[in-house]
């Protein structure tokens, strides 16, 4: 994605900012502005909603060296290791380039991609698409310190292939805490998550069945957990291409799979009001307009979806519409007054 002069220089301010700091709007700061701009936003909007976020920022701390000769895993989960992470990656990518540098990180980062509520991997995707390479290291830096690893996984034989079968035999997580992370943790403890996880069955066409369970979900829900599921699953994908070889993909998957379980154990989903989908350019105009940075974001990741072909299925409505019926669905309820953060 070619961005904007705008966009750019707005980017480039985010190095100034503390990437763990702030409120959920803040933290989403990149993410909402890329999303913007590719939903047709202008110059304008940009610079509006970046003014409106300013008050709601930290100051990022002081750049740290990497220590020569340190292994670079060997901070993970820190969050002292923000401004640390920052300096290696950058080094890195300048060094070797981004594709090689992710190709090497990413066997080690995706078995904790829960971090930060998965945020690290949504920034870290959304700073590949649009080839951004600062945000990149800001991204990876922010999962880095965050890193959230959810147990082993025990041996067991892996033959069930529909995710949502396995779900179904899981109680709701009862962490009621305001963010994603801590319920992550709360719903990891007993190890119950994971005997469900190990079961299951993964292959190529994971990613897209997660990505479209996570759609549902929200879509029948309005809730956080959930739309941040699917902004990941979309992230998850993006990111499909830096992963080796099929070892390392499958592992990926894996890796993957057990956070997005963890996550909707922890969302505690409820069902609300049933919401009709809007014909895209409704959406998108009200997307553009709206100054919730899930929400934009969610809209953002549903039409990428649907313009990739990951359809609703049997969800979605008969008519020329059938095959992103259910992108459409959820992008609606963001914009919603029923949807629930």
């Amino acid at each position: 994605m070619e961005i904007s002069a705008a966009l750019q220089a707005l980017l480039d301010e985010g190095s100034r900012h503390e990437a763990q700091a702030g409120d959920g709007q803040a933290r989403r700061r990149p993410t909402m502005l890329i999303a913007l701009e590719r939903l047709g936003a202008d110059e304008a909007r940009l610079r509006e909603w970046a003014a409106g976020c300013e008050g709601r920022l930290q100051p990022a701390r002081p750049p740290v060296p990497w220590p020569a000769g340190d292994a670079w895993t060997g901070r993970l989960g820190r969050r002292e290791a923000g401004p640390v992470y920052r300096d290696l990656y950058t080094q890195w990518i300048g060094h070797e380039g981004a594709a090689d540098m992710l190709e090497q990180v990413l066997p080690a980062l995706m078995p904790g991609c829960a971090a930060a509520g998965f945020e690290g991997l949504v920034r870290t995707a959304y700073a590949v698409q649009v080839g951004h390479l600062g945000e990149l290291a800001d991204g990876l830096a922010l999962w880095s310190a965050s890193h959230l690893p959810l147990g082993e996984l025990p041996e067991v034989a892996a033959g069930e292939a529909d995710p949502i079968a396995l779900l179904r035999q899981l109680p709701a997580g009862g962490s009621r805490a305001p963010d994603l992370a801590t319920r992550l943790r709360a719903a990891a403890r007993g190890g119950t998550v994971n005997r469900a996880v190990a079961s299951l069955a993964i292959d190529a066409a994971t990613p897209t069945r997660l990505a479209r369970a996570a759609a549902h979900a929200y879509a029948e829900s309005g809730n956080g957990g959930a739309a941040q599921l699917v902004v990941a699953s979309h992230a998850a994908l993006v990111l499909e291409r830096f992963h080796a070889d099929e070892d390392a993909r499958q592992a990926a998957r894996r890796w993957f799979w057990q956070a997005w379980a963890h996550g909707v154990v922890a969302a505690r989903l409820a069902v609300a009001a049933p919401v009709d989908a809007r014909p895209w350019d409704e959406i998108v105009s009200r997307a553009c307009a709206c100054d919730d940075a899930l929400s934009v974001t969610l809209v953002d990741c549903a039409r990428q979806l649907a313009r990739r072909g990951v359809g609703g299925g049997a969800d979605a409505a008969s008519g020329a519409d059938a095959d992103d019926a259910l992108w459409r669905r959820a992008a609606t309820r963001a914009l919603g007054p029923a949807a629930r953060r």
